[in-house]
């Protein structure tokens, strides 16, 4: 189980974002979050951006769409580029069919859960994704506080994908930092969405270094 780091630009200084992209070049992902003041109550940016973004990092675009209506936006994002793109089970109509068109324009294809939904009503759409991410935050705003309650999920989650080969990534995303980092691994977590713990360093890409020896440590554990 490979640790991966993605440095969540949600905390990072929009007016500079090709210079905070570059701040972590040692990480694995750019984590991108995509809200439209609908689905969460905040607005950030869409896909104008990320286009320019992706012109500027050679770093893999991982696409959060905390959005409204993904059934109609989220082919983009893969088409314009993005490595991997995820959409809310709780905002989309047609998940298999937007999952698979991800996947057809060239995307790894995602499924993000929010704290209180349950995963195993969604086990059989285990074939069709990439990465399982699960909010461990209320979607919407970073800076927010680890919800541990979240981490029986992540482990049941864990097993559900090992019954079905493990091919499936499993992301956490909300106050992951120094001290949660550890716990996430050990339920079996791979991929680590990062903000403030990141962002908020003063050596950026040195926190992305020391989240993932922490996350090694404990998932070799």
């Amino acid at each position: 189980m490979a640790v991966q780091i993605s440095p969540s630009i949600l905390s990072a200084d929009f007016s500079r974002l090709a210079d905070e992209a570059a701040a972590v070049s040692n990480a694995d992902w750019l984590h991108v979050d995509v809200m439209d003041n609908h689905f969460v109550p905040n607005l950030t940016l869409g896909l104008p951006v990320v286009e320019s973004l992706l012109k500027a990092t050679s770093t893999p675009i991982d696409c959060h769409l905390m959005i409204e209506d993904p059934d109609r936006w989220a082919p983009a994002y893969a088409e314009a580029g993005a490595g991997s793109v995820t959409v809310h089970i709780e905002a989309a109509k047609a998940p298999v069919r937007t999952l698979r068109q991800i996947r057809s324009a060239g995307a790894r294809a995602g499924l993000a859960l929010n704290p209180a939904t349950a995963v195993e009503p969604y086990e059989d759409l285990l074939g069709e994704i990439d990465m399982l991410l699960l909010m461990t935050v209320e979607p919407g705003f970073g800076g927010q506080r680890f919800l541990d309650v979240v981490l029986p999920k992540v482990r049941r989650s864990r097993d559900l994908i090992a019954a079905h080969g493990g091919q499936v990534w499993l992301q956490v995303d909300g106050g992951v930092s120094a001290e949660t980092i550890e716990r996430c691994a050990e339920a079996g977590a791979d991929v680590f969405v990062a903000g403030s713990a990141v962002y908020g360093a003063d050596d950026p890409a040195k926190a992305v270094d020391a989240l993932r020896s922490l996350a090694e440590g404990a998932s070799a554990s």
